[in-house]
């Protein structure tokens, strides 16, 4: 795709940038480079199903296994803010 001078200017006034006739020429030639990197990769070949995972997921969790419960006391042990057998929060009202 060839872009000419008249559509980086209309870019330029788009973004409101003041740019000189020498940096239109190379925004021109920039912009062509990166024109040209696409119609590459538009070239390649893209048959393969989409992936949105390029690793395969495996199951990440374990399995729920039943424990044995910490005791009232055992929990309640390494606080000092505790009343009547439970946690004590800050007075809400």
């Amino acid at each position: 795709m060839k872009i000419d001078s008249d559509t980086i200017k209309h870019i330029a006034s788009l973004a409101r940038l003041n740019i000189t006739a020498a940096e239109a020429r190379q925004y021109q030639k920039d912009i062509e480079e990166i024109l040209k990197a696409f119609e590459i990769l538009n070239s390649m070949p893209s048959e393969s199903e989409p992936s949105f995972q390029p690793v395969p997921v495996e199951a990440a969790l374990r399995e729920d296994e039943k424990e044995e419960c910490i005791s009232r006391d055992a929990a309640l042990s390494n606080t000092k803010h505790k009343e009547k057998g439970f946690f004590r929060g800050p007075r809400v009202v």
